[in-house]
Formats: C-alpha cells, sequence, structure tokens
C-alpha cells in the first residue's frame, strides 16, 4: 500500500471536520485551473459561458467545479434554473481568488518594471472630481520618480470602485466608502472636499441673477444623474430642506456628455461637480449659476485595502495623490472616458 501524500491527509483531515486552512487547501490541492473558472463562473453566473472562457466543454466544467467544491468541502454555487449563484462560501472565494490572480497578473508588469528600474504599473479609480482636480498633475509628479510609469485609471461612482478595489482590480481609490459598506477591511483619509456647480445656458433666465436663490431653481427643468447618485441627493435635500416642490422635469443621465448638451440646448439646469464644471464654464455657451447657498457634498478621501501591499509604482503615486504636492503637468495627456479608463501616456 502507498504511504498517503500530505494533499491526501490534509483533505482527509478536512472530510472529517478538522480542515486545514483555505491556504493548505489552495497550496495542496487547487490549480491555476481551479481559480479560473472560479472567478469566470462568478462573471457569467452560468456554467455554459464560463466552460466556454475556459476553453473547456460544459461536462468537463462541471466536473472541475465538483471538483474544487469535494476539496473545500463546501458548496460553493448553487444551481437555479436561470444559472447559478455563488453561496456565501463561493462569495468568500470568489474574492479572495479574484485577489490572488490580480497579483499574479501584476508581477510580471513589476518584474518588467524592476528591469528597466524606470517604469512600473498603477491601477486607480477616482471619483470624476478629484480625476478632473488633480490626478493628471499626480501623474506627472509621480513620472520624476518613474519616467516610464503606466497608470490606468477607473472614473465610476464610489459604489462601483470600491467593488473594484475589493476584487484587487485597482491599488487604491480616490472615493467614498458608500453608505452601508462595512469601513473596517479599508485605510481611509479624507483628502477632499466637493463642491456642486449648477451649469446653464448662457440665454437661460436665471443666469443673468446675481444671486439665484433656492426659490428660483423651483419649477425648472433638469438633467440629473440617476436615483441615488450624491449629486442628485444633495439636489433634492436643497429643495427639499426649502419646502420646494421636488424636481419633475428631469432627463436621467449619468453621461457627462448628455449633460453637457441638454444645458447648452435646451433651458435644463445640470448640476456638475466644481472641478469639472470649470473645465467646461470656459465654453461661451454656458455659465455657471450664482448661487446663494453652495450645494457642498461630503469630502473624499484616498482608500486602499488594509494589509494589502502595493507594488513599488502604486505606491509612488499613492504617496503623491496623499502629499499632494503638485506642479503644472506639463507634456502629459489625459483621456478620460466616465464609467471606463483612462489611460495616462507622453504626448508623441
Amino acid at each position: 500500500m502507498t504511504e498517503p501524500t500530505g494533499t491526501d491527509r490534509a483533505v482527509a483531515t478536512h472530510r472529517a471536520g478538522r480542515g486545514p486552512s483555505l491556504e493548505q487547501l489552495v497550496t495542496l490541492r487547487l490549480k491555476l485551473r481551479h481559480l479560473r473558472l472560479i472567478v469566470a463562473l462568478d462573471d457569467h453566473r452560468k456554467l455554459n459561458r464560463a466552460a466556454q472562457e475556459m476553453g473547456l466543454s460544459q461536462p468537463a466544467a462541471s466536473k472541475m467545479l465538483s471538483e474544487i467544491e469535494r476539496t473545500v468541502g463546501v458548496p460553493l454555487f448553487e444551481r437555479r434554473p436561470r444559472g447559478i449563484e455563488p453561496t456565501r462560501y463561493g462569495e468568500a472565494l470568489v474574492r479572495r481568488t479574484r485577489a490572488m490572480l490580480a497579483e499574479l497578473g501584476h508581477a510580471g508588469e513589476e518584474i518588467e518594471a524592476l528591469k528597466s528600474e524606470t517604469g512600473g504599473a498603477a491601477s486607480v479609480g477616482a471619483l470624476m472630481a478629484p480625476a478632473a482636480e488633480f490626478l493628471a498633475e499626480a501623474v506627472s509628479v509621480a513620472r520624476r520618480r518613474l519616467a516610464r510609469l503606466q497608470v490606468s485609471v477607473d472614473v465610476d461612482t464610489s459604489d462601483a470602485l470600491i467593488g473594484r478595489l475589493v476584487a484587487a482590480k485597482l491599488d487604491f481609490a480616490i472615493a467614498r466608502i458608500p453608505e452601508g459598506t462595512d469601513p473596517a477591511p479599508f485605510d481611509y483619509e479624507e483628502i477632499g472636499r466637493e463642491s456642486v456647480e449648477l451649469l446653464v445656458r448662457r440665454t437661460h433666465p436665471l443666469a443673468a441673477l446675481a444671486s439665484v436663490a433656492p426659490a428660483d431653481l423651483a419649477e425648472r427643468e433638469w438633467v440629473l444623474p440617476p436615483r441615488g447618485s450624491l449629486v442628485r441627493r444633495t439636489v433634492e435635500t436643497l429643495l427639499r430642506l426649502h419646502g420646494l416642490p421636488p424636481a419633475d422635469r428631469v432627463l436621467n443621465s449619468g453621461s457627462i456628455l448628455m449633460s453637457l448638451v441638454m444645458a447648452e440646448r435646451t433651458d435644463a439646469i445640470a448640476p456638475l461637480s466644481m472641478p469639472v464644471a470649470e473645465l467646461f464654464a470656459h465654453n461661451a455657451d454656458l455659465v455657471r449659476l450664482r448661487l446663494a447657498e453652495p450645494l457642498v457634498v461630503e469630502p473624499y478621501g484616498l482608500i486602499r485595502v488594509r494589509g494589502r501591499p502595493m507594488s513599488p509604482a502604486a505606491r509612488i503615486l499613492y504617496d503623491v495623490v496623499r502629499g499632494r504636492e503638485y506642479a503644472d503637468a506639463v507634456g502629459w495627456g489625459m483621456t478620460v472616458r466616465t464609467g471606463g479608463t483612462v489611460h495616462v501616456s507622453p504626448r508623441s
């Protein structure tokens, strides 16, 4: 009879109720293809689509999932009529697996950066206000130390950014910890406050007023971000606190481009964060209303996952943002796509 291996003993111990840690199971039994399948199943929530992504037949993917569940000793996904859903055990393993695969992905980039000694890569998430206000300058300063620094920036809402941060798709974020999110896993440091400006076309009835009172905003057309967004809640709160009816002539859009088009071509009022409004207020057809009461939203901060190490390049950029020691960003371009990715690279 052959001697049982360390893997066999670990699995037997686990099945007997004296289970090894997840780290031991991953080290001993789970292979890279198992981890990739776990993430694919969570991404697609359908076994056949996950199998296609992995280049497997559906029976082979189903068998592999059974192997994984047998190894960890708990069900990871529930089979439902319209697909699959992760169990609480599955959610935990998916979260850790994403972080592990992301770290492996960054490893190659970091090794190449260390070879060149002047490069590196960082992935950052940011709200629109800090992205427009100072992130380009921060990248320029960081590149003084790492001339070949490559930066990817996701510009999105705090909810989306925190999700990507937890999934290890971002090194850090400039955002807010959303309401209802446990702050314990994060290091948070407040670095900025955000105010909201109201943009209208130059011929708008309110544009000529020296001071626009809250009552002047009643019964107006608006182009507002989706319900629940912080900017929208700020506008709604202002109206409510002054006993004014809620806006009912509203075009709902999360697109800044759509907001600008509506403000320029109609009498709609477009609320935008101040740094973004300043970028577009130079347009001869748009003006900022002179508000009697400023619209201020809650502060945002620098957020990272507590205890998660960052690459040297990401750490340099993080420290620059934290110190806010910016010079003029000269010679660098930034292309912004909301809800997507910003790639910062030298102008040719």
